[in-house]
């Protein structure tokens, strides 16, 4: 049960080059509560969480921790205060143990002058069994699965005496069943009175999580209120400023023959005997947990791995596939799950990164690049798929997550593909741009596009494909009809094979 209040904000503000990232926000977190901000990219969530925390220091307003009033704080006065942040990447020594990544901090921040190890081991072992959670001491950090680190993170942040934690977008790499764990030690630290803040805009895990919701919008608090006023169409409202209507996609005009076959490709220790046909007209979607082989699978396809057995055929005709511009030539377009590190050139400018997959078809008569011409078609693609942006010119490292991700997707578009495969196509991405992401690849089924959508999300994989394919452990597990499947029943089907592995 939530307490007396532990931290308020009073009118915070702060502008970055004359541009208002932040406007008279003010709401306050119990003790024990959790709140969730809320907000798509780019409406101030990150910028607020750097006030909190000490990061950045505001122009107008005031942060009240009990009972007293501060006009900024310092990450150490933060940290102190009992105010910790675990970010996205957490902040975690990938080559260092479990142990030291939990207690060296801590035992820093005592003033040791040398390392007791015994203690060490002790007090992480102690942060441990606070969240009641089972970790090998000796392991090395690079070698566990992201659920593990976030959880390191977290008894880290208990040693230095958190009273306020805030999780910046804390489900983004894991699993159904590790998010279900992560939920659990979150509120196990409410019955302990520790505060979580809880960034997401995924609608779904803020309800099952929450208790109170701020919703921020371009830079302002647009709505406060416990989480119970909010049904899901209210949600989305506030957080987009436009009603968004859910619809279950329905394939109008799938084709006679299939546009791409796959017989028994196989790939040692990943997967093997795959086989399955793509129709024009259709968005098929392929589904399992990490380790399924799901997204070995989708490069593969696209020849980024390179298959052991089996054969693909496109439009009736075997490829020989040699390298990825094969598969481009061929007609198959590829949307990786990491847009940052597969998909962009992240300081290249928006229009370079719309005509990267086709430089070639961009070039004068002296063999360089057309820059007038792609200046043009990359506004069109701007206009077309709804990125915000005041200039094609811009770096694309400047663009929100969902603008990233529409500019990967023009630069395969821009292709001209038969096929395209979308992996994870929406991970890290708010509620506005996936509409809009949807609802493009709704359009493209309807003009004849075979897509494929590779994908845990089972909302996403029953809402937007008209059938779907079911991997365990590097084999075909099953195929449904979207329209004859719900969640619950699916996510039974692919908790029965959480184990990891790959094809025997």
């Amino acid at each position: 049960m939530a307490g007396k209040t532990l931290i308020k904000l009073n009118g915070i503000s702060i502008s970055f080059g004359g541009v208002h990232a932040l406007q008279d926000v003010d709401f306050e977190v119990l003790e024990g509560q959790t709140l969730c901000l809320a907000g798509e990219n780019g409406g101030g969530k990150s910028t607020l969480i750097k006030i909190i925390s000490g990061f950045y220091r505001p122009d107008r307003g005031t942060i009240e921790i009990d009972g007293k009033q501060y006009s900024h704080l310092t990450p150490k006065q933060a940290i102190n205060l009992g105010i910790q942040v675990i970010y996205q990447d957490f902040a975690i020594f990938p080559n260092l143990t479990v142990a030291e990544n939990i207690a060296l901090s801590a035992e820093r921040l005592d003033g040791r002058k040398t390392v007791n190890w015994k203690n060490v081991r002790k007090r992480a072992q102690e942060a441990l069994d606070m969240i009641n959670v089972k970790m090998d001491l000796d392991a090395i950090l690079a070698d566990l699965p992201v659920a593990s680190k976030q959880l390191v993170a977290i008894c880290r942040s208990l040693l230095q005496n958190a009273r306020l934690l805030i999780m910046d977008e804390p489900t983004t790499a894991l699993t159904k069943n590790e998010i279900n764990s992560l939920f659990k030690v979150i509120r196990d630290l409410q019955k302990k009175g520790i505060s979580v803040i809880f960034v997401s805009h995924k609608l779904d895990e803020v309800y099952e999580v929450a208790e109170q919701l701020v919703i921020l919008r371009n830079g302002k608090k647009v709505i406060e209120g416990p989480i119970r006023e909010f049904d899901r169409k209210r949600f989305i409202y506030y957080m987009t400023g436009r009603e968004i209507e859910s619809e279950t996609f329905e394939a109008k005009n799938i084709g006679s023959e299939p546009v791409l076959e796959v017989r028994n490709i196989g790939i040692k220790d990943l997967f093997a005997d795959i086989s399955f046909k793509l129709y024009a007209g259709e968005v098929l979607g392929i589904t399992g947990l990490l380790g399924s082989g799901r997204s070995e699978l989708a490069r593969a396809l696209f020849n980024l791995e390179k298959i052991d057995t089996g054969q693909i055929f496109l439009e009736g005709k075997e490829l020989k596939l040699s390298s990825v511009k094969d598969a481009i030539n061929a007609g198959i377009a590829y949307v990786p799950e990491d847009r940052l590190t597969e998909g962009l050139f992240m300081p290249q400018t928006i229009s370079r990164n719309m005509i990267s997959a086709v430089i070639e078809r961009n070039l004068n008569k002296a063999g360089l690049i057309d820059n007038a011409g792609v200046k043009e078609r990359s506004a069109e693609w701007v206009k077309e798929l709804k990125v915000k942006t005041p200039s094609t010119e811009l770096p694309v490292q400047a663009l929100s997550g969902g603008n990233q991700q529409k500019v990967v997707l023009a630069k395969w578009l821009s292709t001209k593909p038969k096929v395209l495969i979308l992996n994870s196509p929406t991970v890290g991405i708010d509620v506005g741009a996936k509409a809009d992401i949807y609802a493009y690849t709704r359009r493209l089924a309807e003009e004849g596009i075979g897509v494929i959508i590779i994908s845990d999300d089972l909302p996403e994989v029953l809402d937007n494909c008209n059938r779907a394919l079911i991997m365990k452990r590097g084999r075909l597990a099953g195929e449904f009809e979207t329209s004859e499947m719900n969640e619950t029943r699916l996510a039974d089907i692919l908790a029965e094979a959480s184990g990891k592995g790959g094809a025997a």
